[in-house]
């Protein structure tokens, strides 16, 4: 069995850090990146100060300030935002060209054979958040693994500033006592439907066959079952060329207010239309992504008779391609945009070969 040494970097608050790091008058306050709510925003980050009182992402503004009413609005600086996290990734290249971006804040580095020629993944882990402190001065949490689910599930668990390992020997224990909450993957609908059918925690999960888990949740039942036997042989895949330009969020609660979803996706295209302006591009094809609350995933694209990069234009066409979804009928997880048929033709970025190496 070839077992690979799997990295998932997570940055801590990151929108907020970055402004409590920037403004001194903001430190140790509970801060929001996001809208103000008598604009009726949206919650882009909070600090972990803010956090204390029950305020996430996605939440309205509205809602946060009625859980925390002395929370402090920032607005987004989302170039700002974008040079830290080049920063933070070219720390990442110094060890391994397989960097799989999630967003700006998170990544999974595959470093089974690395540059560094470092034979322990933990010394990297340990090596890399210390470099993201001294040249950004903010923090990053880390968890080890021989693959991405396990690494995903294993940077939360220290968090913040803080560092997990799941070696190859522990994954079977270790999923089987963890709650099924815990799960990267299941929502809370989704753990909600599994707690009514005895389903608590990964022990529990893995008394299940795969045709009864797809006969209850439908293709992600194939996910479950793979997962509850610490099952993932995706790979890290490093940048591709850009074909196309988006941006998505993944919510912390399950979100069912198809006016909410939106006014969301109206300033979800205002950072699309900045990332086209930063590549120097425009698109053609406007594309809404839903990811329901059981993971199925749809799709929906217009094509245009011209390129645009207008906010206001993507904006329109996303919302408009939302109303032909279930969104609202079945509660929505992920929300994302994509601009493709781009007007520009990039290089291909860095790639790299993956061995095996003993963990």
């Amino acid at each position: 069995m070839n077992i690979r040494k799997i990295i998932h970097i997570d940055m801590d608050a990151f929108y907020a850090s970055v402004e409590q790091r920037d403004n001194e008058a903001l430190r140790g306050k509970p801060v929001v990146v996001g809208g103000s709510p008598d604009r009726r925003g949206v919650v882009a980050a909070a600090s972990y100060e803010a956090r204390k009182y029950g305020v996430r992402s996605a939440m309205s503004s509205a809602m946060a300030i009625k859980r925390c009413p002395g929370l402090i609005f920032v607005k987004p600086r989302f170039d700002v935002y974008k040079s830290v996290s080049g920063q933070i990734r070219d720390i990442f290249y110094e060890y391994t060209d397989l960097v799989e971006p999630l967003s700006l804040d998170e990544a999974f580095l595959d470093v089974t054979e690395n540059k560094m020629n470092i034979v322990k993944a933990t010394r990297i882990a340990l090596e890399i958040r210390q470099k993201i402190r001294q040249s950004t001065s903010l923090t990053a949490s880390a968890g080890v693994a021989p693959n991405k689910f396990l690494a995903k599930i294993a940077s939360d668990i220290n968090k913040p500033d803080g560092l997990a390992i799941i070696t190859p020997d522990q994954a079977e224990a270790f999923i089987e006592l963890l709650p099924i909450g815990k799960f990267f993957g299941i929502g809370k609908a989704t753990e909600k439907r599994m707690t009514g059918l005895g389903i608590h925690s990964g022990a529990d999960l893995k008394t299940w066959s795969e045709p009864d888990l797809v006969r209850h949740f439908g293709k992600a039942g194939l996910f479950y079952y793979q997962i509850s036997r610490g099952m993932d042989e995706r790979p890290v895949k490093p940048d591709r060329i850009r074909k196309s330009v988006g941006a998505e969020n993944t919510f912390d609660t399950d979100v069912n207010d198809v006016v909410w979803m939106k006014n969301y996706l109206s300033e979800l295209a205002v950072e699309v239309a900045r990332r086209l302006k930063k590549a120097g591009a425009k698109g053609r094809t406007v594309t809404v992504k839903v990811k329901y609350h059981d993971f199925e995933t749809v799709t929906r694209s217009v094509t245009l008779d011209h390129y645009t990069g207008d906010e206001v234009e993507i904006g329109s066409c996303s919302t408009a391609l939302i109303e032909s979804t279930q969104a609202g009928i079945r509660p929505v997880r992920l929300l994302g945009i994509t601009l493709s048929n781009l007007d520009l033709d990039e290089s291909a970025p860095k790639s790299g070969k993956q061995l095996t190496f003993r963990f």
